[in-house]
């Protein structure tokens, strides 16, 4: 059991993260037609506002959340005043709302997507993987809020954080911080890091252009001239 554990928390994130850089890497540098969300407004587009509005607030702060709340060092948050249990708190209360938030809209779309013929005939196995598979994460994120309230004090969540900052950071004996985490936990980890090995060969690769148009704001004025 220790040898599993240390493959899927110390080894197994090392091959997620590989895949996730150099296959979205390779697939921009060979497949560049590929490279889209394959928008679905033409087919149908009843409930696709609602959905997508929902669903990307939704997990756009979940992800950040996860980003921050798990890599901002402890000293900062004891430099702060913010002590582990109201840290745990407020990401149990705001993991809820937009856990909750981003399910909504995730079900609206897996509702348009398997429901509409048109939709459903033009849709690849891919497609439909990815919506299932960020499905099952986002209710496994969901029921581990209920672990976390049978104990506030923040002790599991400070485990989690040397976890992942310890991944990040290519130190060693990272997974010996997980070891004896709640199943579900594990089951959401394990969940989130295989999303980040097939994200480059599904439609997902658009939110590496969606971050990249920020970089809009620096650009150059395009020049016109009248002749």
């Amino acid at each position: 059991m220790n040898t599993l554990n240390q493959f899927l928390f110390g080894i197994y994130p090392y091959i997620c993260l590989a895949i996730f850089f150099l296959g979205s890497l390779i697939r921009f540098d060979r497949e560049q037609y590929t490279w889209k969300s394959d928008s679905s407004q033409l087919l149908y587009a009843g409930q696709l506002r609602l959905g997508n509005i929902l669903f990307h607030v939704g997990i756009l702060a979940v992800f950040f959340g996860h980003l921050f709340g798990l890599l901002t060092p402890l000293w900062f948050w004891d430099f702060i005043g913010v002590s582990h249990g109201a840290k745990q708190i407020f990401a149990m209360l705001m993991g809820g709302i937009f856990g909750l938030t981003a399910l909504a809209g995730l079900i609206i779309l897996i509702n348009r997507r398997f429901k509409c013929d048109r939709l459903a005939a033009n849709s690849n196995w891919r497609d439909k993987l990815v919506l299932i598979w960020i499905l099952v994460t986002l209710l496994l994120g969901l029921c581990t809020i209920f672990v976390s309230m049978q104990h506030t004090d923040g002790h599991e969540m400070v485990l989690l954080m040397k976890w992942a900052q310890h991944i990040v950071t290519f130190r060693g004996a990272a997974a010996d911080y997980i070891a004896d985490a709640n199943f579900l936990f594990k089951a959401h980890i394990f969940m989130g890091m295989t999303f980040f090995a097939i994200f480059p060969f599904t439609r997902m690769v658009h939110v590496w252009s969606g971050f990249a148009s920020v970089t809009y704001l620096t650009r150059a004025w395009q020049l016109v001239r009248r002749r």
